[in-house]
């Protein structure tokens, strides 16, 4: 499947969540109807986290997700592009750094756990991610990327899509100071591959065990893996 029609440099990301950074959690909450606080709380069991565990989250934004990982008692540090995202979180009790998902700034084996929720889709050298993820991670550690997907019942997939394309940029337009960003964010949740091609991909970077649970009728899914252990 092609995404060239997306392509943005990570420069080109960062500036668009700059411009969205203030409102944009609770715009996720209005637009997931409440539900992205579930789906969070569901990657962090779905990663069966520990005191004394090492996570890190990606495109973690202003730290919302880092937060509630780190309810489970694991050190959590969030990694983001946008330093917008990142001073709308300057104040939470988790650590936030800059970075890049395909450059990422920590040793090899650094990892019990690696998730990224609902950003993924804007990494354009998606293998390059992937293989990030896959380098940091200890043997055996456990990979959650939460995003959205493709619903399994085709009339409610028909009714989604025309939300997601024709709704979701009418409502941030009322509610968000750069509508245009919603409307890229839109374009890319329709061009995303469905789940069985995105876990072929996450098998292709290595991962074993790769699996997924769907939430809402498959609008939004939570692939799973493991780095193999020796």
């Amino acid at each position: 499947m092609s995404r060239a029609s997306l392509d943005k440099d990570p420069d080109e990301i960062a500036e668009m969540f700059d411009g969205v950074a203030k409102r944009y959690d609770r715009m996720n909450t209005l637009m997931s109807l409440g539900m992205d606080r579930y789906w969070r709380r569901e990657t962090r069991k779905a990663l069966g986290l520990a005191p004394g565990d090492k996570c890190l989250d990606l495109g973690a934004g202003s730290g919302v997700s880092t937060e509630e990982l780190a309810r489970s008692g694991a050190w959590v540090a969030g990694v983001d592009l946008s330093l917008g995202m990142l001073a709308v979180g300057k104040d939470r009790d988790v650590p936030l750094i800059a970075g890049d998902v395909t450059a990422l700034p920590f040793p090899d084996e650094t990892f019990d756990a690696v998730t990224i929720s609902m950003a993924i889709r804007n990494v354009q050298d998606l293998a390059g991610g992937l293989a990030e993820m896959y380098r940091v991670l200890k043997p055996g550690g456990r990979l959650a990327i939460l995003e959205f997907s493709t619903p399994t019942w085709r009339p409610f997939r028909t009714v989604y899509m025309e939300y997601v394309m024709r709704g979701f940029p009418v409502l941030a337009k009322a509610l968000s100071s750069n509508p245009d960003a919603y409307v890229y964010l839109a374009e890319s949740v329709r061009a995303w591959p469905d789940q069985a091609a995105f876990a072929r991909w996450v098998q292709d970077a290595g991962f074993a065990k790769v699996a997924w649970r769907n939430f809402a009728g498959g609008a939004v899914a939570l692939h799973r893996g493991f780095k193999p252990a020796p």
